[in-house]
Order: C-alpha cells, then sequence, then structure tokens
C-alpha cells in the first residue's frame, strides 16, 4: 500500500494537473473568443488607410492630411511593390511568415528563453501577423496579457484574410518614424520616391530596418544607427540568398542624402520652428466643405486616401500670408491684444476661392473667421442692402436726389460722420463718400422687406432681429463673414449672375473614380443693368471716394470701404473692404480686419 505521503503527493499533483488543465481549457476559449469578438466590432480597422491629398488648382499637392489624427500614410497595394521591398521586411521580421498561422513558436521560443534569462517581457519574438494585430487593435505596453490578447488576434486574422492580404495590411500599418505609416508614405518622406517600384536596395533595407525602432533607426533622427540597422538587414538578406555579397557591400556603403522638403509636399507637417505651415485656413475650409458635401466626418476625409482638387491658387495665397506677416498692416495692435484680420479672394466668374486667410498666425483647428459670421461689415453692407435694392427697383437711378439730414425714425436717429449734412446729394455721391443718412432713407423709402429679398438673392440671409433701419449702416446682429460677402459682391461683379463661393472643384476616391465634381449655376439674380450701375458706382468710390486707397496700377477697380466701432480695450476703428477688379481674368477680393 502506497503511504499517506506518496498518496499525498499525487492528489497534490493530480489537483495540479487539472487546475493547468482547465486554465488550459480556459487559455484555449479564450484565445479562440477575444480576436474573434473583437476583429467582428471592429471590421472597419483593417480597411486601408491612406491620407487624403488636397491640390491647387494647377493640380500641385499643397497638403498630405494626418490618418484619424496619428500621423501620414498612403496606401499601397502588394502589387504595387516590389519584390525585393517584400523580401527585404519578410528576412527582417518574419522569415517563416508563410509556414505559421499566426504564431512563429520557433520565434516565442527564442523570446521566452531570453525572457526568463533576464527575468522581464522585452523580447518579442512576434510574428508580422502579431505586429498587425497590435498596431491596430492593441497599444505597446509588452506584458502577459497583452502578448495573449495579440496571439488571439493574431489567429483570427490569419482566419480572416490570406497571407498576402495579412502582409499587405502590415506594410501599409506599420510606424516608420516622423508621424509616417507605412512604406509609401515613409518612402515619400524618406527620399521623395512616389513609385516604390523606383526605389534602390539601400533604400530599401533602410526602411526594412525602421520597425524594430522607427524613432531611432529612421534615417531623418540618426543617419548614423539608421546605416548601422541597414547593414543588418542587408546582412540577413545576404544570408537567405536574397541579395549577392557584392549587391551587400554596395548598398551599405551609400550615405544618405535627405530630399528636399519642397519636393515632398509635407506643407501640413508643422515647420521646425514651431510655426504652422501655409494653407491652414484654407485646408481647413477644405476638410469643412468636403465633410458638408459628402456627410462623412473630418477622420474618415483624412484617411479616405481621396484626391480633392481645389482651385485655389498659390501665388495668391502666399501673398496674402506674406502680407499678414507684415505688422505695418495693424497698426491697432496693443501690447496685450493683437488686432485680427481676414481675408478672402474669390474669382467673380466661378465662384472659386483662390486664397483665404481666417486669421493672423493661423494655426491648426483655430477659428476661421473668414468662414464665420462674427463681424459687423459696416458701410461695405449698404450695396447689398440698401442701394442695391433700390436700383433693382427701378425707383431710383445713380442720379436720384436723396436727402442728408438729420432725420428721426421712431427711435433710431441716424448720425452722419462728423456731423455734416449737405441737404440733398445724388444716389452716386452718396455711395461714393458713404455717407449715412440717405442711405438710411432709401433702405426706408424701399422697404426692408425689399431689401431682405435682394439679399437673400445674393446668397445673404437676414434674420428677424435684423429687420430695422440699422442695417443700411451694416449693423447685423451676429455679423457676416468675409466669404458671404465676397459671394454677394461677385454678384455686381460678373453682371448679376450668382456663383456660389467654393473651393473644392473636385473629388476622387482611391480608385480615381469622381465622388464629387463641382458646377456653376450662373444664376442671374438680379438684373444686369443693376450690377452695371452698382459697378460704375464703386468704381467712383475707388477713383474720387472713400476707396482711393484701393486703387491698383493699371487696372479698373470697383470697391467699397466701412468702419465701425469696437471696444479693444479702447476704441478704435476696425475697417472692412470690398473691391475687385473689371478685366476679364479678374478676381474680387474682400478683406474684414477684425
Amino acid at each position: 500500500m502506497l503511504s499517506a505521503k506518496v498518496k499525498r503527493r499525487v492528489y497534490r499533483t493530480y489537483d495540479v494537473g487539472v487546475i493547468a488543465a482547465v486554465l488550459l481549457v480556459i487559455l484555449y476559449v479564450y484565445l479562440h473568443t477575444y480576436g474573434n469578438m473583437i476583429v467582428r466590432s471592429s471590421s472597419n480597422v483593417a480597411q486601408g488607410l491612406s491620407s487624403t491629398i488636397i491640390l491647387d488648382e494647377n493640380g500641385r499637392e499643397i497638403t498630405r492630411l494626418k490618418v484619424s489624427g496619428r500621423g501620414y500614410a498612403e496606401y499601397a497595394s502588394l502589387q504595387d511593390m516590389p519584390e525585393m521591398l517584400v523580401q527585404a521586411f519578410l528576412a527582417t521580421e518574419d522569415r517563416r511568415f508563410y509556414l505559421h498561422s499566426g504564431l512563429d513558436v520557433i520565434g516565442v521560443g527564442r523570446a521566452v528563453v531570453q525572457n526568463m534569462i533576464h527575468m522581464d517581457w522585452n523580447q518579442g519574438g512576434s510574428s508580422i501577423t502579431q505586429q498587425l494585430a497590435r498596431n491596430m487593435y492593441l497599444n505597446g505596453n509588452k506584458t502577459m496579457i497583452r502578448k495573449i490578447n495579440e496571439l488571439s488576434l493574431a489567429i483570427e486574422l490569419e482566419k480572416k484574410f490570406s497571407k498576402d492580404d495579412i502582409l499587405e495590411m502590415y506594410l501599409n500599418q506599420i510606424y516608420m518614424g516622423q508621424q509616417q505609416y507605412g512604406v509609401k508614405a515613409a518612402a515619400l518622406r524618406y527620399f521623395g520616391v512616389k513609385d516604390l517600384k523606383q526605389l534602390e536596395l539601400w533604400q530599401i533595407a533602410t526602411l526594412a530596418g525602421m520597425p524594430k525602432g522607427p524613432s531611432i533607426y529612421n534615417p531623418v533622427d540618426n543617419e548614423k544607427l539608421s546605416k548601422e540597422r541597414r547593414r543588418v538587414v542587408l546582412s540577413l538578406m545576404y544570408q537567405q540568398g536574397i541579395i549577392t555579397k557584392s549587391q551587400m557591400q554596395e548598398a551599405a556603403s551609400v550615405e544618405y542624402k535627405p530630399p528636399r522638403l519642397a519636393l515632398l509636399n509635407l506643407s501640413s507637417t508643422p515647420a521646425a520652428d514651431g510655426h504652422e505651415p501655409a494653407y491652414v485656413s484654407a485646408v481647413d475650409a477644405v476638410i469643412q466643405e468636403a465633410a458638408l458635401l459628402t456627410g462623412k466626418s473630418e477622420a474618415e476625409i483624412s484617411s479616405a486616401g481621396w484626391v480633392v482638387r481645389t482651385g485655389l491658387n498659390p501665388g495668391a495665397q502666399r501673398a496674402m500670408e506674406e502680407t499678414f506677416a507684415e505688422t505695418i498692416w495693424f497698426p491697432d495692435d496693443r501690447e496685450e491684444q493683437q488686432v485680427q484680420a481676414s481675408m478672402v479672394l474669390l474669382d467673380q466668374h466661378n465662384g472659386e476661392v483662390k486664397a483665404m486667410m481666417g486669421g493672423r498666425n493661423p494655426a491648426k483647428g483655430d477659428i476661421n473667421r473668414a468662414l464665420i459670421d462674427a463681424r459687423q461689415p459696416g458701410s461695405v453692407f449698404k450695396p447689398v442692402n440698401a442701394y442695391g435694392p433700390a436700383l433693382e427697383s427701378r425707383k431710383f437711378t445713380p442720379e436720384s436726389m436723396l436727402p442728408d439730414r438729420s432725420i428721426r425714425y421712431g427711435s433710431y436717429q441716424p448720425r452722419n460722420v462728423g456731423g455734416r449734412y449737405r441737404g440733398t446729394v445724388s444716389l452716386s455721391e452718396a455711395l461714393q463718400q458713404s455717407i449715412n443718412s440717405p442711405a438710411v432713407w432709401l433702405l426706408n423709402q424701399i422697404g426692408l422687406r425689399e431689401a431682405k429679398g435682394f439679399a437673400q438673392r445674393l446668397g445673404i440671409e437676414l434674420q428677424a432681429e435684423d429687420m430695422n433701419l440699422s442695417i443700411a449702416l451694416g449693423g447685423l446682429h451676429q455679423g457676416i463673414s468675409p466669404m458671404k460677402l465676397a459671394q454677394a459682391y461677385a454678384v455686381f461683379a460678373n453682371e448679376g449672375r450668382l456663383n456660389k463661393a467654393h473651393l473644392i472643384r473636385e473629388i476622387r476616391d482611391t480608385h480615381g473614380r469622381t465622388i464629387y465634381t463641382h458646377r456653376s449655376d450662373h444664376r442671374q439674380v438680379i438684373s444686369r443693368r443693376t450690377a452695371q450701375e452698382m459697378t460704375h458706382m464703386l468704381q467712383q468710390v475707388v477713383s474720387r471716394g472713400t476707396g482711393k486707397r484701393a486703387q491698383l496700377p493699371q487696372e479698373q477697380v470697383a470697391g467699397k470701404t466701412g468702419t465701425t466701432q469696437a471696444a479693444f480695450p479702447i476704441l478704435f476703428h476696425s475697417p472692412s473692404t470690398a473691391i475687385y477688379t473689371l478685366n476679364k481674368k479678374s478676381s474680387l477680393l474682400i478683406v474684414i480686419l477684425m
């Protein structure tokens, strides 16, 4: 008979075995349920993400958007990649990729031994499928539970996708340093190469060496370590018979030369000095417009891989930004407060925005003052709600005589600047000199309903709170945006035809299919006669009225100025200006100084 001591050992061994068996069953169930649950509930995570690109009017890249707020990516199919690139990654990251089912037992075994020796879990051994699972679904914490979850997800990915699909997703999802995701984005960032099949061997080896440490092995942040890592990759490729010894030696000796940033079109990446890049306000506006047109969120648009072509003109945008950078144009700046400004340049013939500034020193996500109804337009609004409706009614002409005296309208009594009254003045001169009293009298004569309807045809919706005579002087409840004012003045410049102000010409998806194309309306919203008479009067405003400073050399210019008072912290004049040129290639300029 067995002794009591032996029996206890047998029972203990049996208990341990039962517990181990139960734990193994639990682990087995967990491995086959966790991954299935996560992958099924996050099916869209595995979709190919690619940075949407925004182009200017010439088809040149303005910027590429960050993917889901994390960085820049551009998707490439496995067929777009050279075989040497694929082989380099397999040789470096997972040489038995096509032989295992998501778990490289040999690699994991080697990692476990190293972990036991060093008493930590720093060693990897993860297969490409496990790395893909981690990149798509998990964080980078090196814990036992994360490794188990990673394995569970890898098993599920191997069930759901083919090996080629997994490899393609991996090569497009892997982080490559410098906010670049995927080999295509990295090839452009580090080498200026857009076509992956144009990559040279040394460049391929450099890319394949980055996943081990993207922040230390990319050639921009650490050229020396990048070159050392490249030698390791080339050595692995040579050992596995992918390249010859001479190829290895030649590729290892190449010195890295970074491409010119101007060739990379990485204008969406903040500059090293901390200043935001060009086109910030315009790019934000393009994204907003694309969201309205497609119903997609900003994150979806950024990672859709679309090509968005705009009408933005790089020369005009550059000139606008340089002007905004000159403090001489902002004499009312205070030590504790900077005067703000916004500007829109619009092509009156088709409504395209050619340039935009939403503020001084704009940053992504800032208030875009070019688009929000937040500023009183002052006298710039007089042609929209007083003089324009009067001419359109045919009851008044530019030669009509208007009273210029102090008149009370119930509790409202407008005053002329400086308290000067002329008795009577022609409609044209009243506009030319921007006299307040005749404008209010004229609005009272034609009626608020007629003025509201006229403004509406120009694309401006007046609110119930605006239905009072003070709107003749640009006193609006919420204010108006430069974009809306530009669109309204474009009707005068375009002989009475309205084209909706817009930035986007066309949107194409990753397959080159057209998602959206803008078509200008060219709707006749006011009479051609009214537009011509208004333009002629606005020419006089610039030639001998309040807008003399808006004259341009060798150009016929029409326009209107306006001024409001603001506390900031002391009273100062806040000007607004609308001008347009009269040649066939003319564009409309609206400036609102905030």
